[in-house]
């Protein structure tokens, strides 16, 4: 639709400008229709896409800097993803898309909502959709006011992401308490999340898919040379101890002894923060090494990791078997079809 020629008020009979919600590339504001509908507006900042081309300049200048002068910190993997998803972010249309794509690939939990696009009204830099209302996910005085079970949300939350990540392959990568809020449904009353902020997602590669989670199911029971073997197969290479710590946050004895079977203690968090601080050359290395694809779900998995910890559910037994479950599935897929195409293929 063309807005060049067209006031607020032939397409609004009211918009509220003060945002709702601001950020570093776009702000939202609520309006209503003339047909009655309450909507969001996303508005991208006037200046932001010629911003950021200077940015990447920028980043790129300092990242060469920096290997330059520390040799040991190797930080081009960062550059390569934010040349990659910065153009991908900057173009709503592009999250209209992917927030469909999410909607009909998670239709059947009935606990999601995700807005729905109004195409009519949206352009690469404004992006309009149905407007929801919810507390953010960090929020347990809201939750607590509106009898909202903090354990469901948590197992609802983790089980959604276990089938998007290793069911699925397409992944919503900006879980952070404003993009994840929580309400009581209108019409059934039940408990929902709606995910918000639908521009920054991976899509994953099958084979690395299920590598990533047969990985999963043997940090989950702590099998070992099966951490070893599909680290190795991930990139991860002599590193892969520093890898399970840094993807599960959990310290080598408990990655040990199988992650689902220790809980999570406030030693343990201190000790691995220390010894990030520690291994930070190490860690430099082990970034370059490993498929782009991973970095996006290590940034996915401490944002949910984050959640998990304000609400007190981290390394629960419900979050472990929901993953167990879908990284099952995704291999029992991978297998059948892998044993299906040989089939073919020997005439059977």
């Amino acid at each position: 639709m063309c807005f060049f020629f067209l006031q607020l008020s032939d397409i609004f009979v009211s918009f509220d400008e003060t945002p709702q919600g601001a950020a570093s590339l776009a702000q939202v504001h609520k309006a209503v229709l003339h047909d009655g509908r309450t909507v969001a507006v996303k508005v991208q900042h006037p200046k932001v896409q010629r911003q950021s081309s200077q940015d990447i300049v920028v980043m790129e200048v300092l990242v060469r800097a920096v290997h330059w002068l520390f040799p040991d910190f190797a930080f081009m993997w960062l550059l390569e993803e934010a040349k990659k998803n910065m153009p991908l972010e900057l173009d709503f249309l592009n999250e209209g898309r992917n927030a469909e794509k999410v909607a009909a690939m998670l239709a059947h939990h009935r606990f999601l909502k995700v807005p729905q696009i109004h195409w009519d009204l949206s352009t690469k830099r404004i992006l309009t959709m149905e407007f929801t209302e919810g507390g953010q996910v960090n929020d347990l005085d809201y939750m607590k006011k509106n009898g909202i079970d903090v354990n469901e949300i948590s197992q609802n939350l983790g089980q959604m992401y276990s089938e998007m990540i290793f069911v699925q392959g397409f992944v919503h990568c900006d879980p952070h308490p404003g993009n994840v809020l929580v309400r009581k449904c209108p019409r059934s009353n039940r408990s929902q999340i709606i995910l918000l902020d639908h521009g920054l997602y991976q899509v994953l590669d099958p084979s690395f898919r299920v590598d990533y989670s047969r990985l999963w199911l043997c940090l989950i029971r702590g099998d070992m040379p099966g951490v070893e073997r599909f680290s190795r197969r991930l990139g991860a290479g002599d590193l892969f101890p520093l890898f399970a710590c840094v993807l599960t946050a959990r310290s080598w004895t408990s990655v040990n002894a199988g992650i689902s079977c220790v809980p999570v203690t406030d030693t343990e968090d201190v000790e691995i923060r220390t010894n990030a601080a520690l291994y930070l050359p190490q860690i430099s290395d082990l970034l370059n090494r490993i498929p782009r694809q991973m970095l996006l779900l290590l940034k996915t998995n401490d944002l949910l990791r984050g959640i998990e910890t304000t609400l007190k559910t981290r390394a629960a037994s419900s979050s472990f078997i929901h993953m167990s479950i879908c990284c099952i599935r995704a291999v029992a897929r991978w297998t059948f079809g892998s044993v299906r195409v040989k089939g073919e293929r020997l005439g059977l």
